[in-house]
Order: structure tokens, then sequence, then C-alpha cells
């Protein structure tokens, strides 16, 4: 267990599960990761800011992860930490239980700032959920990353994917079966993309949180441009399980 003086180090059941994401993603389609992760920030303290688009993403991040040296700590949902096998997996492998819609979601966040200040690099979904835009661009962000990161002091780095959404459906477990059976078929390119830092120093109050977390979603949007050339207003895989939700579509602030 990691105390406050001592840095925290990803165990080998971890590291292990990264190499076992990369062969299944390798065995579904085909990886390709661009941009890095600054050599003195791999181990922390660090925090990645991600999109949402698929069930199949912590697969994917923790094999585009492990390509770049990186062995993040995940905040993940409460849902998967009840699971029976996979809940303890994730607790023994040091991810981090987020309950949302409670109050205990603050507590998630103490955690992993506590975390981040210790040398643990802490990947977030800002997005809060799977995004339900139309055309599958980052929807309008929780600012919990955004407080991640002013209650630690590290750095933002933003990282997109695009692919992993022709894995699994939205609805998965329901479909899965037919989802895995198509990409084993098809074996669809998968992007993940590490962005440069966000620059975060010049957001002041009030609002800070709110004009940092847009800043965020800014970045990663940025960095999902390049991945998807050819689909710029949607997606060629249409997933007909996939809800549509409009009332959290993010509008780019081109200044502050």
């Amino acid at each position: 267990m990691d105390t406050p003086t001592t840095p925290w180090r990803a165990p080998l059941l971890w590291r292990a599960a990264q190499l076992l994401a990369r062969a299944a993603v390798g065995a579904l389609g085909r990886l390709e990761v661009t941009g890095d992760v600054p050599a003195d920030l791999r181990r922390g303290p660090l925090v990645l800011a991600a999109n949402h688009i698929s069930p199949f993403d912590p697969v994917v991040l923790a094999a585009a992860c492990r390509a770049r040296g990186v062995a993040p700590r995940i905040m993940a949902t409460g849902g998967l930490f009840r699971t029976p096998v996979l809940g303890a997996l994730m607790r023994w492998a040091g991810h981090i239980r987020v309950d949302r819609g409670t109050t205990s979601v603050h507590q998630a966040l103490d955690t992993a700032a506590a975390a981040v200040a210790r040398g643990s690099v802490v990947l977030v979904y800002p997005e809060g959920r799977i995004g339900l835009a139309p055309g599958m661009w980052p929807e309008r962000g929780k600012t919990g990353a955004a407080r991640l990161a002013f209650a630690s002091g590290a750095p933002v780095i933003p990282l997109a994917q695009w692919g992993s959404h022709e894995v699994l459906p939205y609805r998965a477990p329901e479909g899965m079966l037919r989802g895995l059976a198509r990409a084993v078929r098809r074996r669809p390119v998968i992007r993940v993309h590490f962005g440069p830092p966000v620059a975060l120093g010049d957001v002041g109050s009030p609002g800070a949180a709110r004009r940092a977390t847009d800043r965020i979603i800014d970045a990663i949007t940025d960095c999902l441009v390049p991945l998807r050339p050819d689909e710029p207003d949607g997606p060629r895989h249409v997933d007909p399980g996939r809800p549509v939700d409009v009332s959290r579509i993010h509008r780019r602030h081109l200044s502050d």
C-alpha cells in the first residue's frame, strides 16, 4: 500500500494486464499510437485526460499507455468495482473508484489528488461518461479533471482515441459477441494520440474550473481531429444502440 511519503509504483498485476490489453487490441484491430509523454512525466505526477467513446476504451488506453511506458491509475465507475472478480483486481491494481451521482464523488477526487501528489499518473475521462454527441466529438466536460489538476499541481496531457467504438457497442455486454466477431473480421484501425500538456497556469478565478475544463476538452478535440480526417461530421460505423444527447454539446472556446 502506498503512503504519503512513498511514491506509488504500478503493481506487477497492472503491468501484466497492460500487456494483455495490448494483445487483446492486436487480436481485434490495428493499434496506431502517435504523440508521446515526456520522459520526466511518465511516472508522474501527471493527469491524462481522454475522450470516452466505447466500453472498450479502457483496454485501448491501457495498451496505448503501455506503448509509451506509462502505467496510469484509472478513475473508473463504481459499478466495475462491485463486480466480484474484476472489482478486486481493480482495487489491487490501484485504480480509483468513482460513484457518480453520490456525495462520495468528492472523496474520489481527494483520493486522486493525493495519488497524483505522491507521483502517480491518473487517467480521467473529463466527459464523465461515454459521449453521446451526435458526431461523437467530445462533449462539454465535467470539472473534475480541472479540479484534480489544480489540487495536485500536476500537468494535464490530453489523450484522444478513435476506433474503439467499432469493437464493442455502446450497450455491451448486449451485442458484445457480434461486435467482437465483426472486429476480428474487419480489424479496424484504432488510433490513439498523446498531445502536448494543456496550459492552465493563466486560468484565473472566478470560474477557473469551468474555463480550465473547456480548455482541456478543446485540447482533446484538437488531438482527435487528425485521427478521423475522413469522418469530420460523424462516424462511418454507426451503432444503432447508441443514444444521442444534444444537451451537452461542447462549443469551442477561442478565448477566456
